[in-house]
């Protein structure tokens, strides 16, 4: 076999994507509930505010219609939505429970999946009830999980709301939960108006704790988030971060030119949790071909594939990478970059990573990349 036909055997076919290995960093738990819980969650707790209350295969195409409307305040409809139906601990835990089970049927080996504690109080549960039934769901998951055949390890990443004024408090919760199921840190919400250095308290204190922290940077208002969420903040990993190519100058024949922010980014290998069909959504590229993802992996910066709201953007890592491999063609050794990029950057012990990568993911990429060996062979 030629190296082009090899070439070609190792550009993954739909099933393929689904099977291979892959590491989900940026995930949020109120993005990506099943339409058909969200009917049967409403009911169970009287919530009666949905736009569609009967038919599941509806309301999933009222979630993405509406996160496709270019309206702001339809796409933030959405998420109350989610939040008035996970405002109990069984809601939480079954939620999280399909979480689990559905990135696992996916193929993702590891997720580190998000949301705000803050958001889950309306029904009378604490702080701590709600981390408590979160991370009892996530484990119930995976244990499903593994009865389907399937291997999903799932830590939990607790966000506080930039507009809101508990980012220590959560940043307090999370660390007494590290070695509880809680891998870090989060802010998320609008990043206009709400810069990261609001929350200079919470971050100094995680940095005082040795502690894990991502920062929703660069997806809507560019390299100053960025900047500070880095330079002021001290963010291990960037959440979006698909700014930073404001800050690379491409010339005409070619010729690539890094600013400072962007070589430093690059050089430090600081993790980009790049989210593709949301990125879409929220225009922060026009289509696939010209999302910042291509020029990105070329350069090699630490970037990585994730879903964001998986629900909102009827997506999943499957059709991330899809996506990818019919738009820049990449094959299974590009995921496996991909992948091994994001099990690099995740938030638990360096160890443990290590094996990850060595006993899991590229295991799987190897079995997938060598199939071709064995076509034709009897059954």
């Amino acid at each position: 076999m030629t190296s082009e036909s090899t070439a070609t055997a190792t550009i993954p076919t739909p099933e393929q994507i689904r099977r291979a290995p892959k590491v989900l960093l940026h995930d949020h738990l109120d993005g990506g509930l099943r339409p058909a819980t969200i009917i049967e969650l409403a009911r169970e707790t009287g919530y009666d505010g949905l736009p569609e209350a009967e038919d599941a295969e509806r309301l999933d195409t009222w979630f993405r219609e509406a996160a496709d409307s270019g309206s702001l305040e339809r796409y933030l409809e959405t998420f109350a939505h989610t939040c008035a139906v996970m405002q109990t601990r069984n809601a939480l835990t079954r939620v999280a429970a399909e979480c689990a089970e559905d990135l696992a049927a996916d193929g993702v080996v590891y997720a580190e999946v998000r949301y705000a504690p803050e958001q889950h109080l309306q029904g009378g549960l604490t702080l701590e009830e709600v981390v408590e039934a979160v991370n009892e769901g996530f484990r119930e998951g995976e244990r499903r999980a593994r009865a389907a055949g399937h291997r999903i390890r799932v830590g939990a990443l607790l966000t506080a709301m930039r507009h809101a004024a508990r980012a220590l408090e959560i940043a307090e919760l999370a660390n007494r939960y590290r070695d509880l199921g809680v891998v870090g840190f989060d802010i998320a919400g609008a990043e206009a108006g709400y810069p990261p250095t609001r929350h200079l308290d919470a971050f100094e204190y995680l940095k005082r704790e040795n502690n894990h922290f991502t920062i929703h940077a660069g997806e809507a208002f560019g390299l100053p988030s960025i900047w500070q969420a880095l330079q002021w903040c001290g963010a291990d990993r960037l959440g979006h971060g698909v700014r930073i190519i404001d800050d690379i100058q491409v010339a005409d024949d070619g010729g690539v030119k890094l600013g400072r922010l962007a070589s430093y980014v690059r050089d430090k290998r600081i993790p980009l949790e790049l989210c593709p069909s949301s990125n879409l959504q929220t225009g922060a590229a026009a289509s696939y071909a010209e999302h910042p993802i291509g020029l990105l992996r070329r350069l090699h910066f630490r970037a990585t594939v994730n879903t964001d709201n998986r629900l909102m953007s009827g997506t999943s890592m499957s059709r991330e990478f899809e996506h990818l491999v019919e738009t820049f063609r990449y094959t299974l050794d590009d995921m496996q970059w991909f992948t091994v990029n994001a099990m690099k950057s995740a938030f638990i012990p360096f160890d443990e990573r290590l094996a990850m990568i060595n006993e899991v993911i590229k295991p799987g990429y190897a079995a997938l990349k060598s199939a071709w060996l064995f076509r034709g062979a009897a059954d």
